[in-house]
């Protein structure tokens, strides 16, 4: 009986002793894992970022992971689909949840700029000199998103107009046609497209044009530069003008109620959304897609995944009665501003504005750019070579990143591109060759209080007042009756204040 309370009394014993070992060991452990581990180390700086998304995937884990590898970070980044994407920054913004940095596209920077005055980010040009890649950003740019004089965020480089058309290259070819060189050319092709069974299956299921729920950046402003309207303000002898004020525009109203009128663009067009399009173009039920001309490379790419005999090329000079013309956009597509809120102290901004920097070392850019060597390209004689074989693989792990890179397109750390023409090449050359004839906003750099304070809601007065004509919901006089109420608005004061700032610049 005396051994077994012994033998009792020693096991209880081992057991404690083992669980304290066991106890140690572990707290051992997990320091260990603590110290390893960039998600715990106090260190590593979070890197968190509001982007949009231009393709169907982000980035790939693989991708992700050699950035942060590269910049010494850990990447949280909330990427949402650009066709939502103005929509949940101002959710963001309204709500005070932005992210440390967060995408603004330049044409909703208006509704940003309040919130900026009122103090809601950081200011950063006075640390713009302190890192090596910053420091040499393009102050001309700098200066067309500068707000008061001073400067808030980081640019994303765009050429001044990458507008033009895509169209079904087989479809031109089966029914003999030419690429249009003029307006009423270019709506032969869409007639025909629309009548004449381009894609030769026997049934009447395609139309000409693919539009969306959008005047910027969809088929309409493009159309009213080929019909000679000012880029959204015009000079007239008394002053600036808005651009719906001009028979230009109504011209390109009428243009749309046309094709709207004879079924040439597919009927629900004032609420398609731009993945609507897409798909319209990517199955085969539309061949004109009129915006950005870089979109021909993913458009390519996914139509031939469904039909290997797809083919598509590209226009950009449509003749018009002013000549050739096209909107343009400042030389930044966007910026990156940086939240007081989420970053409460210069130390972290500081943190951000040197992932940024560190993101256009060669390294880093031309991971962001092009991806894996070896995997998503070749190097040929220190050039770039984009292989066809794995355009598909760029597109699902790499090209999302094109929205995170800064100035890239005049930073001498990106490499060139082998001589090829890709989609996306011949997309780029001809967006060089818009430079000939762009039409530019003459407000840029001018500043209208009660533009800032007031255009969204002005905005959506002549917005609906387009469609609304464009559907024979109005005529031509409720159209103008309209721009008396947005003048009324005070559409009235943002004239006049543009006027004084530009003759006074």
């Amino acid at each position: 009986m005396s051994i077994r309370i012994r033998k009792t009394k020693l096991s209880a014993s081992l057991r404690s002793a083992a669980a304290l070992l066991i106890l140690l060991l572990c707290a051992a452990c997990t320091s260990s894992t603590a110290l390893n581990d960039p998600d715990n180390d106090p260190s590593i700086p979070t890197i968190s970022i509001m982007a949009p998304l231009h393709f169907p995937h982000p980035p790939s884990a693989e991708m992700l992971e050699r950035i942060e590898g590269l910049t010494d970070v850990k990447l949280d980044i909330n990427w949402v689909p650009d066709g939502i994407y103005t929509d949940k920054m101002n959710t963001a913004l309204s709500t005070n949840s932005l992210k440390k940095a967060t995408f603004v596209k330049h044409t909703d920077y208006i509704f940003v700029k309040n919130a900026i005055r009122s103090g809601s980010f950081w200011e950063i040009g006075p640390y713009l000199e302190r890192f090596p890649n910053l420091k040499h950003l393009d102050a001309d740019i700098l200066g067309q998103a500068a707000i008061d004089g001073k400067i808030y965020g980081l640019y994303t480089e765009r050429p001044s107009s990458r507008q033009g058309i895509i169209i079904r290259q087989d479809w031109l070819d089966r029914l003999k046609l030419s690429e249009p060189g003029t307006i009423d050319e270019l709506y032969e092709v869409m007639k025909q497209f629309t009548k004449n069974d381009p894609d030769g299956n026997g049934r009447p299921d395609t139309v000409g044009l693919a539009d969306r729920n959008d005047l910027i950046f969809g088929a309409f402003k493009t159309l009213s530069s080929y019909f000679g309207t000012p880029n959204n303000w015009g000079v007239a002898e008394k002053g600036i003008v808005p651009e719906f004020e001009t028979d230009a525009y109504m011209d390109t109203m009428d243009f749309m109620k046309r094709l709207y009128e004879e079924k040439l663009l597919n009927a629900d067009f004032a609420v398609t959304s731009k993945d609507m399009q897409r798909d319209q173009i990517i199955r085969g039920s539309a061949g004109v897609y009129i915006g950005s001309m870089t979109d021909i490379q993913r458009l390519s790419d996914e139509a031939m995944q469904i039909n290997p005999e797809a083919r598509f090329t590209l226009v950009n000079r449509i003749l018009g009665p002013e000549g050739y013309r096209i909107w343009s956009i400042p030389n930044y597509n966007g910026l990156y501003l940086f939240s007081k809120k989420a970053i409460r102290e210069e130390k972290e901004l500081l943190a951000m504005l040197g992932f940024f920097d560190r993101t256009m070392e060669k390294d880093a850019a031309n991971l962001m750019r092009y991806g894996i060597e070896g995997k998503h390209y070749q190097m040929e004689g220190g050039q770039v070579a984009l292989p066809e074989a794995t355009s598909q693989l760029r597109v699902s792990e790499v090209n999302a990143l094109y929205s995170l890179m800064i100035a890239d397109l005049s930073n001498p750390n990106v490499l060139k591109v082998a001589e090829k023409e890709s989609m996306w090449e011949l997309a780029e050359r001809l967006s060089a060759d818009n430079d000939k004839f762009i039409v530019k906003d003459p407000t840029i750099g001018l500043e209208s209080k009660t533009n800032d304070e007031k255009s969204m809601e002005l905005y959506k007065i002549i917005s609906d007042a387009t469609y609304k004509y464009m559907l024979g919901q109005i005529s031509a006089e409720g159209f103008y009756q309209e721009v008396e109420r947005w003048k009324r608005s005070g559409g009235s004061q943002i004239m006049s204040e543009y006027t004084a700032a530009y003759f006074n610049k």
